[in-house]
């Protein structure tokens, strides 16, 4: 016979998880449905396990139930969901991408811990607190004047590699300041990149600096990305 003091706090993270997952699934995120559901479920069942540690067949000494700290399990899942969260952080240029799933991720885990030690209100509330910033509070930021960044690389050859005045400049045109320029030879030398991050006032001009890339003589090829974590 199954439970129900334990089965109702399991089903709860699980749904709560999966809320939260669909969220980031639909944006196209690394760590979606499924990854959430058993972030959530996992702290929440370690969380029951330590909560019911007088039923644990374990006995230290004859006549005698050692029961431990429950607060330790709850160190050890945020240790373990600090690496979790750690693989779906990366780096791409001058940029760093996944910080809102990893933190969504932080939250989540969280959010089963609280299901796991009984504590209904605050789940819920977390939950629901969680899903208005993931969700409802995308729609206000995207609205909000804000600052854009994207990443740009230019290959050029060699003899007709620009100076950073010039590249500068060339991206002024275009409403964007350059926040930093990092150069890249080829072993043979024949070969100058330029890495650069910029930035400028959302809706980006990404159009019109790559209609200029595309007509520049000695660009032997570009990239353009904008940033999006």
């Amino acid at each position: 016979m199954i439970d129900l003091a334990l089965a109702w706090p399991v089903a709860a993270a699980m749904t709560a998880g999966g809320l939260i997952g669909v969220e980031r699934t639909y944006h196209g995120h690394p760590a979606g449905f499924r990854t959430h559901i058993l972030v959530c479920m996992t702290s929440c069942v370690l969380m029951l396990a330590a909560m019911h540690q007088a039923t644990w067949s374990f006995v230290g000494l004859p006549g005698q139930n050692l029961v431990i700290d429950p607060t330790r399990m709850s160190h050890g899942i945020l240790t373990g969901i600090g690496f979790l969260c750690a693989g779906v952080i990366f780096r791409e240029g001058f940029s760093v991408h996944g910080l809102t799933t990893a933190a969504s991720l932080w939250t989540t885990s969280a959010i089963g811990m609280m299901f796991g030690v009984g504590m209904l209100d605050l789940a819920l509330t977390a939950a629901g607190a969680t899903l208005l910033v993931l969700a409802i509070l995308r729609f206000l930021d995207a609205r909000l004047p804000h600052v854009g960044v994207l990443d740009v690389t230019l290959r050029w050859s060699r003899p007709d590699a620009p100076c950073e005045t010039t590249l500068r400049r060339l991206l002024s045109d275009n409403g964007l300041k350059a926040l930093r320029i990092g150069h890249v030879m080829s072993p043979d030398g024949a070969v100058h990149e330029h890495h650069i991050k910029a930035r400028g006032p959302v809706p980006l001009n990404v159009d019109g600096l790559v209609k200029q890339l595309a007509g520049r003589e000695g660009l032997a090829g570009f990239s353009v990305m904008p940033r999006d974590d």
